[in-house]
């Protein structure tokens, strides 16, 4: 399913092709991508990216369309991979309260978040402080595009019954209709969502180094 169907099967089954509710489509469409996303993290939505670590410096930069974290590892001078256990920052300052404490970095965490700055989208932070400069690697889950801006998408190929039904939930609440409609929808809506889960499940992890279980929250 394209952005241009799904945008028609919305106005389907609503029967509904008002202005107003027509325009306001691609928020509802968004706003199920963004529940679905966060609620299931499927393996076809990880990615890989490797950086530098400096000498003196604990903070790594974020990817742009980060989401949350599988992995980080860093990379020691023998090419051997060590991954970071995460941590809070709190439990980070107390174990090294100076930051001049050096070493290969054993734990990471997310410091900052998007708000920092409109061009900056947070960074990690890694203890103890890096003695050297390292190469690490973040296997992590990334916000794809929309397909309102994308016309295609790895849901509307693959799970278009969680997006389709996602979507109709919006636009049933912003039209007030029925409850018991509303409450067809929802249904629709979980059961794809089920399914969406047993798809992925045994390899969904929050950390795959740390976390064993998979997890769906709703």
């Amino acid at each position: 399913m394209n952005y241009a169907e799904l945008l028609q099967s919305i106005q389907d089954f609503t029967e509904n092709n008002e202005t107003t509710f027509v325009a306001e489509i691609p928020t509802f469409v968004r706003q199920a991508e963004e529940l679905i996303y966060r609620s299931v993290m499927l393996p076809e939505l990880r990615k890989n990216v490797t950086a530098n670590v400096t000498i003196n410096n604990p903070y790594v930069a974020r990817p742009s369309d980060f989401l949350a974290p599988f992995s980080f590892a860093v990379v020691d001078g023998s090419s051997n991979y060590n991954f970071l256990i995460e941590k809070d920052v709190n439990f980070m300052r107390e174990a090294y309260p100076n930051q001049s404490t050096s070493g290969l970095p054993k734990y990471y965490s997310e410091f900052d978040g998007d708000v920092t700055s409109p061009s900056s989208h947070g960074n990690f932070i890694v203890a103890p402080t890096p003695d050297a400069t390292y190469v690490v690697q973040l296997h992590y889950y990334f916000d794809p595009p929309s397909i309102v801006t994308s016309s295609t998408s790895w849901l509307g190929d693959n799970a278009e019954q969680a997006l389709l039904y996602g979507s109709l939930v919006n636009a049933y609440i912003f039209m007030k209709g029925e409850q018991d409609v509303l409450a067809m929808y929802k249904e629709k809506y979980d059961e794809a969502m089920s399914r969406l889960l047993v798809l992925g499940e045994g390899r969904l992890k929050r950390d795959n180094y740390r976390d064993g279980q998979p997890r769906m929250d709703m």
